[in-house]
């Protein structure tokens, strides 16, 4: 049944492709693949929503949530081993590997990432796995419309944007914010994108928002409403609040990637045992750090911290207003942990859930707390909101993205300013000390370089292997000059590698340096090349990434240099090669 709709609707695309100009197509295309994402990220976020609503219901005492603390390890072990025997091993995780494949690999995307993100974050985060549900979502998205754009053989260009749509259509399902969909496709996958790429996008996301608008209940997504305007008296306060989100966004990387590199010490099984466990003892300590925490950050917002600690094993310890708020921020420095521990330890998921969470409860403890002293008098909601933005925007380093989607999922723009302040000033102080987001980290190492600048962006998308040249004809080192004419005679090359027997690159002959004794026919059988050879004025190694490669031309004021792997002899670069790909690549992004 389900082979014969698919069928069906392979036909139906294909009719539209032949009888519709490219443009009509597209845009057609932007609509099917922002369906397609949309749905995805849906079915994905209503599992996990009723998951949890089933856990709530069930656990009502931390007698019976100590039950539940151990479903995370159950969790982990079910997408380990769907991942090891169905998915064969390969699940690529992150906006990193998504943007690693636009720039590397034509954005061609595994047509398994179009269901394998969603089984394995349902497994994960389902079953109480402390990370967030985009992450899977975008990158569903993104194989979604990467695959689809490869069924109808359209260019890399039009691939791209479609990739896109998918990512903007699942971000904008899953809070029913269709700007902030298009803003995260642009600001995290897409840095390169045109003008007429903003279309296809909106199109898209219009369409993930309208079906999650449709198909979801409102207590399903992450709404808020606001209860107070925005006051410019408690500027001040959102200022600090900028510089702590700015801190504890750089506390949230580096105790993420610790928790992450600790659990990859151990082996695949007695990593997913540590890991469950580590998590169970913080999930009875601390029950909001159980699954993504969305329905606690609404908790939050409506200014019910005590409840809770209501199935937490410390709740008969709680009962003041001063060790609530401790309870409330310590949960500020264990989410980063958690995360990583449930990422670490084989699970799949994402940290833009765990930046709402920490952010959040950021907001919350900070102005309880400015409250409690009589510093002021601040709304606790609202900082409680808008400290979700100054996470997101200091960890994604998208501040567009976290403005706009607060400002979404509060139903308007009341809170726009103090969302613009503390995004800023998070990310101003993020970039100073680090200039990379987590992902852009994890693409810098991938690609061997810094990826914030676009030229460099660009220029990594070329392959080595594909630029290398190999009709220099070789001489050998103990050939004569006779020999040495004769290769001259049946080359169109200036220059010609002395390689070995061994396949060994021995040095070069430029035509300009021997010219003149070409032409002296005594010395044909008297001088071999051996003499007449010079080293190269620079090798490049195939590990060599393409700004490291133009500068040994820029420093020898050569066009062209040969590739040697190992010591053998591959081919040459050439440098007008190189730049030639880069002006096509160049236009491709325009």
């Amino acid at each position: 049944m389900l082979e014969r709709a698919h069928q069906v609707v392979i036909r139906f695309v294909r009719y539209f492709h032949e009888s519709l100009t490219a443009r009509q197509f597209f845009i057609l295309s932007s609509v099917l693949v922002g369906i397609s994402a949309g749905l995805a990220a849906i079915v994905l976020k209503g599992f996990v929503h009723y998951i949890q609503i089933f856990i709530d219901y069930a656990a009502v005492n931390y007698q019976q949530f100590i039950f539940f603390s151990l479903l995370p390890m159950v969790g982990l072990a079910l997408t380990v081993l769907y991942v090891r025997y169905i998915l064969k091993g390969t699940l690529k995780k992150g906006s990193s590997e998504i943007v690693y494949a636009i720039v590397k690999q034509s954005s061609l995307l595994p047509k398994s990432e179009m269901y394998g993100h969603i089984v394995t974050s349902a497994l994960t985060v389902g079953f109480g796995g402390s990370c967030g549900l985009e992450s899977p979502m975008v990158s569903t998205g993104s194989a979604i419309g990467s695959n689809y754009a490869k069924t109808y053989k359209l260019s890399y260009r039009d691939r791209t944007i479609l990739l896109g749509c998918g990512a903007a259509s699942g971000i904008a399902a899953a809070f029913n914010a269709p700007i902030a969909g298009v803003l995260f496709a642009i600001e995290v996958l897409l840095t390169d994108v045109s003008v007429s790429a903003f279309i296809p996008l909106i199109v898209a996301a219009a369409t993930g928002a309208l079906l999650s608008k449709i198909i979801l209940q409102e207590g399903v997504i992450l709404s808020f409403s606001l209860t107070q305007e925005f006051n410019y008296h408690n500027v001040p306060f959102y200022i600090v609040l900028g510089i702590l989100a700015g801190m504890l966004s750089l506390y949230y990387s580096n105790a993420f990637h610790y928790a992450e590199r600790l659990m990859s010490r151990f082996r695949v099984w007695p990593r997913v045992i540590i890991g469950g466990l580590a998590l169970a003892i913080l999930l009875i300590l601390f029950p909001p750090l159980y699954g993504e925490g969305y329905e606690t950050i609404k908790t939050l917002s409506n200014l019910h911290p005590s409840y809770l600690t209501q199935t937490s094993v410390l709740r008969d310890l709680l009962d003041n207003e001063w060790q609530i708020w401790i309870f409330i921020a310590a949960m500020v420095f264990l989410k980063p942990l958690a995360a990583g521990i449930t990422i670490g330890a084989g699970g799949n998921g994402g940290n833009f859930g765990p930046s709402l969470f920490m952010g959040a409860y950021l907001g919350f403890a900070f102005s309880r707390l400015v409250n409690m002293l009589g510093l002021g008098n601040i709304p606790e909601t609202n900082f409680t909101l808008v400290g979700m933005a100054g996470i997101l925007s200091g960890i994604f380093h998208s501040p567009l993205t976290a403005i706009f989607l607060i400002a979404e999922i509060t139903g308007g723009y009341g809170l726009m300013i103090p969302l613009m302040i503390v995004s800023a000033i998070s990310i101003l102080m993020t970039h100073f000390f680090q200039p990379l987001s987590m992902e852009a980290q994890k693409l810098s190492a991938k690609l061997k370089l810094s990826v914030e600048d676009r030229d460099k962006v660009l220029l990594s998308r070329l392959d080595m292997g594909d630029l290398v040249e190999t009709n220099f004809l070789p001489v050998h080192p103990d050939a004569t000059l006779r020999d040495l004419v004769q290769a001259i005679s049946r080359s169109r090359r200036n220059t010609f590698p002395v390689v070995t027997d061994e396949g060994k690159l021995a040095g070069v002959i430029h035509l300009d340096n021997v010219r003149e004794t070409i032409f002296r026919t005594e010395l044909y059988d008297k001088v071999t090349v051996k003499e007449l050879m010079t080293p190269p004025d620079a090798t490049i190694s195939p590990n060599d990434n393409l700004h490291q490669v133009l500068k040994k031309f820029d420093e020898t004021n050569q066009w062209n240099l040969p590739m040697v792997d190992k010591g053998k002899y591959v081919g040459f670069l050439s440098k007008s090669s190189i730049l030639t790909r880069y002006r096509s690549e160049l236009l491709k992004s325009v």
